[in-house]
């Protein structure tokens, strides 16, 4: 029988049951899309129903769990989109999730003061995004929700707390509710009081990787899990990704996956002066994460392959891509640069009329690939910038960095060695398997460590700062072209 590790990975599009052995075997992987629904009382929210989402958790594990074999579980940990919160009753129940998504604060956004004083704090410009504000939605115009709060939790916090009954909250996701002094690792009072939450509604904070006990025993029967499984603090799934490709402090890696985090893994707490980045606590006590964005990227890809390639495999996208030399068509579609003040709100694709035989079904794809690849480069410059990078490699993690194309492109781009670890399209799973073996102190060894490399081509810098100046071009076709509405 396998020693195991479950692995509940709650994104922001879909949820996952992982089993995984300590020596980073994935036994099975079962995913849902997680139901949402709309608050009729704010413009831009949206929520899902806790009950609703742990049947669902329950569900996968069970098929996870018959899917692998026989395996004595040693342990659970959680994952999960940061920002989003579950808010508890006094009574102990799970009222009402709110995913990174629901932007419910919105309208109560620039009515807080000084967001340079919040920056300095949080590491985060103050805006809808982030935890408190869905929180003071609801203190607004859900008042019968929020005389029955005792506390709210992160999604993967919570989700642990339904499992094992403890209630804490970890670092690198208390790092998003703008209610934290990043630098100094603790809730903020200053900040509590400037938003008007009472502390007595947060919960502990307990650092990732803690055994906080074991899952409860009517849990444990109802969702098959077996006896005396320990509960293992988890954290964001940006940060658990980064673990996966086993970095130093002073490495940069890119996660991509519905967006693309690009991080430096920083020894002590760094801010922008011009406020375009985000610092947060790493799962990894003492390590902080430097952060722009890149804003959706791997769900454009995704969506691009349902509809051009919705029955044939990801090596047959990189098959045509190779064949088709066709670059005449160019795309915007949404990408984030961190030194741009307002994002780009209408997309498409721009290309040679009357439409050429030469284009194909893969030119769109090959567009959108060079978006993603600008966009996350734009981002490498503005981390470069700010806190410097000499290491001549970028490690890169998700499903979104699984074409071959895209890890070139970026190689070219930035002039930087692109490596993928094996197993790099799993990463919150690879990480996940990691982190609870350290916290039940079990060797990693047995991990692969082998990497996958792009190399950046030395003779196409012509050819990409023509290609660059297309992109910037029609980038900005879309900006001026915002306010259509479609």
């Amino acid at each position: 029988m396998k020693q195991a590790y479950l692995v509940l990975d709650i994104g922001t599009g879909n949820v996952r049951s992982a089993v995984v052995t300590p020596s980073g075997e994935i036994l099975s992987v079962e995913r849902a899309d997680i139901i949402y629904h709309r608050d009729t009382l704010f413009p831009d929210s949206i929520f899902f129903k806790p009950d609703e989402l742990l049947d669902t958790l329950k569900a996968l594990t069970r098929k996870a769990l018959s899917q692998a074999g026989e395996v004595k579980l040693l342990a659970v940990t959680s994952t999960s989109q940061r920002e989003g919160i579950v808010l508890i009753s006094k009574t102990g129940k799970a009222l009402i999730g709110m995913p990174n998504i629901d932007h419910r604060g919105r309208e109560w956004e620039d009515a807080f003061g000084d967001k340079g004083r919040v920056y300095a704090l949080s590491g985060r410009y103050p805006t809808s995004l982030f935890s408190v504000f869905k929180l003071i939605g609801i203190r607004e115009k859900r008042s019968e929700l929020w005389q029955e709060a005792e506390t709210f939790l992160s999604i993967s916090d919570w989700a642990l707390w339904a499992l094992s009954g403890v209630a804490v909250y970890e670092h690198s996701q208390a790092s998003e509710t703008l209610l934290y002094d990043v630098a100094a690792g603790s809730w903020s009072p200053e900040l509590c009081s400037r938003y008007g939450i009472a502390e007595e509604l947060l919960s502990p904070l307990r650092s990732s990787g803690e055994v906080v006990g074991e899952v409860k025993a009517d849990v444990a029967a109802d969702w098959g899990l077996g006896e005396h499984v320990k509960a293992v603090v988890g954290g964001g799934d940006t940060q658990m990704a980064i673990k996966s490709t086993r970095p130093h402090t002073g490495d940069v890696i890119l996660v991509s996956g519905t967006t693309t985090p690009v991080v430096k893994l920083e020894g002590g707490f760094l801010t922008d002066d011009e406020q375009r980045t985000w610092t947060s606590r790493d799962i990894e006590v003492g390590r902080f994460v430097f952060e722009a964005n890149a804003g959706v990227t791997g769900l454009n890809y995704q969506r691009l392959k349902e509809v051009f390639y919705p029955n044939e495999s990801y090596d047959v996208i990189e098959k045509e891509l190779s064949e088709n030399l066709y670059d005449n068509c160019v795309g915007s579609l949404g990408s984030l640069i961190a030194s741009e003040k307002s994002p780009v709100t209408t997309g498409g694709f721009v290309f040679h009329v009357p439409v050429t035989h030469e284009l194909k079904r893969s030119s769109f794809v090959w567009a959108s690939l060079v978006d993603i690849a600008f966009s996350i480069v734009e981002n490498y410059k503005v981390l470069a910038e700010c806190a410097g990078h000499r290491e001549t490699y970028l490690w890169a993690c998700g499903g979104g960095l699984q074409s071959a194309t895209l890890r070139q492109l970026i190689a070219d781009m930035t002039g930087k060695e692109v490596r993928v670890r094996s197993g790099f399209e799993q990463a919150t799973v690879i990480g996940s398997a990691l982190h609870c073996n350290d916290a039940l102190g079990l060797p990693s060894a047995a991990i692969p460590t082998d990497y996958l490399s792009a190399k950046p081509q030395t003779d196409k810098e012509e050819y990409y700062k023509g290609l660059y100046s297309n992109w910037a071009g029609v980038r900005t076709l879309f900006r001026k072209q915002g306010e259509v509405k479609l």
